[in-house]
């Protein structure tokens, strides 16, 4: 049909996730101007938590934008009216759950929820948010953390949900950086395995498996190495942009430990070590005290403007 809408279905233990097409001539203006209306509604939380840049907010419209028609036209086939289909509505008052109490679902839109926290790298605070989250969620969702050195098994427990539970840490700039690490407690579905690597799969990204350990493979290998180029450093009074091309002029690193750590966050960096139980460079420890945590404080190893 001319102007109409075309998906593609992956079947994905059971369910059905929708990739948007690309179009042409007018379908594909229609298409962009949708993503676009998407993207502004996504709103400055969203980008925040994307870190992505304008290109990381469009990826995830159009994520919102596929998850959100899959819904309308499966509620719409099994009869239903189309309502609660906004796809970050999983926290909505809870008359608008997709289990309602009684046990009966309105339709399969609220079984496919995979809601996703991405809070402060605080364990307190990911577990207040957790309890919050308790009475909000769908039975069906999938909970996730973008933690990057918690115990997902610690954090699982917390939910009450460990079937339906993952790590999902995605890489900073989002829009760029191809890898999630997937960490699952022992009690993980295999349904909820599925899922999480659809979702990797739909933002475009090579999801990896990886054990529920303290950093799990990417940081647990990274921090030691930073923080050794930090006390190289003043041990060798060297200056941090001398390091930095050594490692990647020299070792064809993309961006150099200092330039890194101040991206990552110098406080981010710090507790980072801590859960890892690696020894934080006093150095780092003193531009943490002084408020220089790096690119987001103007200030860090480097002087941003």
């Amino acid at each position: 049909m001319a102007g109409a809408e075309r998906h593609a279905r992956v079947d994905v233990g059971g369910r059905h996730a929708v990739l948007l097409r690309e179009a042409d001539g007018v379908e594909q203006e229609r298409e962009q101007q949708a993503i676009d209306d998407e993207a502004r509604a996504v709103g400055d939380l969203d980008g925040a938590l994307l870190e992505g840049g304008r290109e990381g907010v469009r990826a995830h419209a159009r994520l919102r934008l596929g998850l959100r028609r899959e819904r309308e036209l499966d509620e719409l086939h099994a009869g239903h009216g189309v309502e609660d289909v906004e796809a970050d509505e999983a926290l909505g008052p809870p008359a608008r759950r997709g289990e309602r109490r009684d046990g009966q679902r309105r339709g399969r839109g609220a079984e496919d929820r995979v809601v996703v926290e991405a809070i402060a790298e605080e364990l307190d605070a990911k577990l207040e948010l957790f309890a919050r989250l308790e009475d909000r969620l769908d039975g069906d969702a999938v909970l996730g953390s973008t933690t990057s050195s918690l115990c997902v098994s610690t954090l699982a427990a917390a939910t009450g949900r460990p079937e339906r539970f993952v790590g999902f840490h995605v890489f900073n700039p989002v829009a760029r950086m191809e890898l999630i690490e997937l960490a699952f407690p022992v009690q993980a579905a295999p349904e909820t395995r599925a899922r999480a690597h659809a979702v990797a799969a739909m933002l475009g990204k090579r999801a990896v498996e990886v054990p529920d350990h303290a950093g799990f493979v990417v940081n647990r290998l990274l921090f030691p190495f930073l923080f050794d180029a930090v006390r190289f450093a003043v041990e060798n009074d060297m200056e941090p942009a001398d390091v930095d091309a050594c490692m990647t002029l020299g070792a064809g690193h993309p961006m150099g430990p200092l330039a890194l750590l101040d991206y990552v966050g110098l406080d981010v960096s710090a507790a980072i070590g801590e859960s890892l139980g690696v020894e934080v460079p006093e150095r780092l420890r003193a531009l943490v005290a002084e408020g220089a945590v790096g690119k987001k404080a103007g200030r860090g190893f480097y002087v941003y403007d």
